[in-house]
């Protein structure tokens, strides 16, 4: 892994949040390419149940400021870091006051979802490599993972098609047990068509569901892990038929290497 730098998207990863099987990967990935000599970044959100000062986040000035356009309205981006502790990795959080402050993953105690989480998920895909630019760091590859970082491929491959950092850039995509079934309540569809992205990359999202969200991550993904003996029947067909580079952790003796092999064989 010498040298290979990896930028990790994901919805969780621990010690920010609740151990599960996304946050524990989201975190024993990034340390064995660290330990073996690679570079990583990772970014989550900065959701509210995040606690601050018990994990020392601090605003980064240099690189908060900017405004993201959703849907025609602008909205402040603020980045903050923390430093895993006894790990030699830093932490990146996509924070804005309206998508991202007092809230959870993706509802509310009480189970209703919120109703802009369309918004959110293109607000922390436009955020995160806005970010890497103001960085100046140049992945070779994007390793996504989770349900709000599944617009990722889409918004790389072509809202920022033209962007020199991610010219040779390969996208990975894993995918899980989706966290929670049914549509997302907003115009998923129009608010990405909004950002110049034009529909035949994207038609499927006419329906915003998590299926259709990650139907269309494995459209858009230059290799696919299916992560999770959960995932849905119709995404992982799509996987199994995409003819892309696949790797399927269930039938793997070790996962970490299985990772490491898979970025050093494919990409």
């Amino acid at each position: 892994m010498k040298d290979k730098k990896i930028l990790y998207i994901s919805s969780e990863v621990v010690p920010y949040l609740p151990q599960s099987e996304l946050s524990n990967l989201a975190f024993e990935i990034p340390k064995m390419v660290n330990d073996r000599g690679g570079q990583t970044r990772i970014f989550i959100p900065k959701y509210g149940l995040i606690n601050e000062r018990r994990h020392q986040l601090h605003e980064v000035i240099r690189l908060s400021g900017m405004n993201l356009v959703v849907n025609d309205i602008d909205m402040p981006l603020i980045i903050k870091v923390a430093s895993i502790p006894k790990e030699r990795m830093q932490v990146y959080f996509i924070d804005n006051e309206d998508y991202f402050k007092g809230r959870g993953l993706f509802a509310e105690e009480n189970g209703k979802r919120y109703a802009d989480n369309e918004e959110r998920a293109i607000f922390f895909a436009k955020g995160v490599i806005e970010t890497v630019k103001k960085l100046n760091w140049s992945p070779d590859i994007i390793h996504v993972q989770g349900w709000i970082a599944s617009l990722v491929p889409l918004y790389c491959k072509f809202y920022f098609k033209d962007e020199p950092l991610l010219a040779n850039t390969k996208i990975i995509t894993s995918f899980f047990t989706p966290p929670f079934e049914g549509e997302l309540e907003g115009d998923l569809f129009s608010k990405i068509a909004f950002d110049g992205i034009e529909e035949a990359h994207m038609a499927n999202l006419k329906t915003p569901s998590l299926t259709e969200m990650f139907s269309n991550a494995v459209k858009h993904s230059d290799g696919i892990i299916l992560a999770s003996d959960g995932v849905s029947d119709i995404v992982e067909k799509a996987a199994l038929s995409s003819g892309k580079p696949l790797v399927e952790l269930s039938k793997e003796s070790d996962i970490l290497d299985a990772h490491e092999t898979f970025y050093h064989t494919e990409f």
